[in-house]
């Protein structure tokens, strides 16, 4: 009688739990392939198929478990991955793009752990071309500011505020991971935005120390853009969409970059101990608008100064670009598009600052100048 009572009992407690804890988990991803061509890429035309140009091709599993009251148990993984070749992605990692777990409520905000981006990527970057809408062709010089999304931040812990009256606050601490040296390749970040109708607005700070120096820190060596004693940059950037057909946009970013060893765009790396700092101040206006919903252009003007700073002496090389996208959408989940970029550069430093990049190019230009174009097709699942 009593096993009758529990074969009974179990089936119901089991119903009961799962009405109580309700979880999902969604398998999601994007494929983005194309074909480049570059104008001088070390002095030649490069002729390319490239995956992940204008947004990294990519798959990942995302979940929640609804723990009551307004709290949920969340988590995600996602993996970064080449089309062409099928390898993996962020320097040969599984979950390379993000991988972390968390709690979110809709009272008091979410907090998560992992591998994720910093409050500059999620809240700033945005306002960029590179990070909205059309990614390495519209990207600043050597990403030097991350609107590109190049790096992700490891051990890391991210709070995100709710939205009060049209703001929320964003923060970051990524942790070192070294006994004994708690500030060697650390990372912290900070960020706010506003909303109010079609306005919207950015601050976002971010400050590293040593970064790159090894693969354990937060910013890891097999993924930052600059391996230097330290780097912060500011960001500021505001938005406006009109209607539902238009937005213009205005991104600013400084980046400070102290006693540099390398930097990830370079074929020809510095001395140890000749650079003092490099700094970088970026301008971009750009916009989109939509013909139709699913027919969109958007264009893109960055102009960049660098203050390179040497044992030699010092130097401010000078960086013009631009960039065009045409998409149509040929459903809810493919579209097809073409992507060009321009860049001319004015510099007298003797290194490869002086010479045209524009992020996703077959090489580094041989003189100052490199045009990119691209014709490509996204799906999305």
């Amino acid at each position: 009688m009593k096993r009758t009572l529990l074969a009974a009992a179990i089936p119901a407690i089991l119903l009961s739990t799962a009405a109580h804890a309700q979880s999902s988990v969604t398998l999601y991803g994007l494929i983005d392939e194309g074909f480049d061509f570059t104008s001088n890429g070390a002095g030649h035309r490069g002729y390319e198929m490239v995956s992940g140009d204008t947004a990294g091709s990519r798959w990942g599993l995302k979940g929640s478990e609804d723990l009551g009251n307004g709290l949920k148990g969340i988590f995600l993984l996602e993996n970064g991955f080449n089309t062409n070749t099928g390898q993996l992605g962020q320097g040969g990692l599984e979950f390379g793009r993000q991988a972390y777990v968390g709690l979110s409520s809709v009272h008091y905000g979410t907090f998560t752990m992992g591998r994720q981006y910093d409050p500059t990527v999620d809240m700033w970057s945005g306002f960029t071309a590179a990070g909205n809408m059309m990614g390495d062709l519209a990207a600043h010089p050597f990403d030097n500011d991350n609107a590109d999304w190049d790096y992700r931040i490891q051990n890391s812990v991210k709070y995100v505020s709710p939205t009060y009256a049209g703001f929320t606050g964003e923060a970051m601490y990524g942790f070192s991971n070294q006994a004994g040296a708690f500030a060697n390749n650390r990372l912290y970040s900070a960020a706010g935005t506003y909303k109010m109708g079609g306005f919207a607005a950015a601050l976002a700070y971010m400050k590293t120390d040593n970064g790159g120096a090894n693969a354990s820190g937060a910013a890891s060596n097999n993924t930052t853009v600059f391996t230097a004693d330290s780097q912060q940059n500011i960001d500021a950037g505001v938005s406006y969409t009109f209607s539902n057909n238009a937005m213009l946009a205005f991104a600013y970013s400084h980046v400070d970059v102290y006693n540099p060893t390398a930097n990830a765009y370079f074929t020809n790396q510095p001395v140890a101990g000749t650079q003092n700092s490099w700094k970088f101040d970026n301008f971009e206006v750009n916009g989109q608008y939509f013909f139709k919903p699913d027919f969109w252009l958007a264009a893109a003007y960055t102009y960049t100064f660098v203050h390179v700073s040497t044992t030699a002496g010092r130097s401010m090389p000078k960086y013009n670009q631009f960039s065009l996208m045409l998409d149509y959408d040929l459903s809810k989940r493919t579209s097809v598009y073409v992507q060009g970029a321009y860049q001319h550069v004015n510099g007298n430093t003797g290194t490869q600052f002086d010479n045209a990049d524009i992020p996703g190019s077959s090489e580094i230009s041989s003189s100052g100048n490199q045009m990119m174009a691209r014709v490509a097709m996204m799906h999305r699942f």
